[in-house]
């Protein structure tokens, strides 16, 4: 493996998503059209300022709608058709074909970063936040990034492509509506907050509402993402199969 060979397949991964409409509508479409919806509605409870909690939702939906449901699916079909088999005998080999996944996911979100800001201050939101709150955020959606690959990376090297594109959208949905992504966990009852803070998308939605909104990076947030993505390392690395 050569890190040519891994930029030349960041390349290719990044513009087979950018390339994809399906991808695109997940991707792009969906998050900015939930950001406008939060902003131009009450629809959705949100703690004030209300501008920057909900680019803090819409920003955790993206990570979760790139890095969780588009490469769950994506890797599911390539699984089937063989191209993970012939992608790792090729000298880029498997080590190189996940870092390529990983720098794609790394140049789609940040893409989406950009594009989420420029819409979100043409609709008002202004960005108030010191420079720390900032690094926490990029430190947030990092760990949250590996933690929602590591385990589409674990459903799709385990269950049929079918199963995969079935189960990844339906949690998305639930991820997004019910599990604290878009709306902020004290809008939901007890004790139902209170374990929606200690998974996956409840941390990592309610971690960027906490420093949108008041500039405090959520330890707690912090450390049960890392601990979901350790175990899902763990999980793909033992289970994860190259060939269907």
């Amino acid at each position: 493996m050569t890190w040519q060979r891994v930029r030349a397949q960041i390349g290719f991964e990044t513009r087979a998503v950018l390339r994809n409409g399906e991808q695109l509508l997940l991707t792009f479409l969906i998050p900015l059209i939930a950001l406008v919806t939060m902003l131009r509605t009450a629809v959705v409870p949100l703690p004030e300022p209300r501008a920057a909690s909900a680019m803090a939702g819409v920003v955790a939906l993206a990570v979760v709608a790139t890095c969780f449901t588009s490469q769950a699916i994506a890797i599911a079909f390539d699984r089937r058709w063989g191209v993970l088999r012939l992608l790792g005998t090729t000298p880029l080999g498997p080590t190189g074909l996940l870092l390529g996944k990983l720098g794609a996911v790394t140049c789609v979100l940040g893409a989406q970063v950009v594009a989420l800001s420029v819409a979100g201050l043409v609709l008002g939101w202004r960005p108030t936040v010191a420079s720390t709150a900032i690094l926490g955020g990029v430190v947030l959606v990092v760990v949250g990034a590996g933690t929602f690959l590591a385990y589409a990376l674990v459903i799709a090297g385990t269950m049929r492509p079918e199963g995969v594109l079935a189960l990844a959208n339906v949690l998305f949905v639930v991820m997004a509506l019910g599990g604290g992504l878009l709306v902020p966990l004290e809008a939901f009852p007890q004790p139902l907050a209170a374990v929606l803070r200690f998974l996956p998308p409840g941390a990592l939605g309610e971690g960027l509402r906490e420093l949108a909104a008041g500039g405090r990076l959520d330890v707690v947030a912090l450390v049960v993402l890392s601990a979901w993505g350790v175990l899902g390392g763990w999980l793909a690395t033992r289970f994860f199969r190259w060939d269907a």
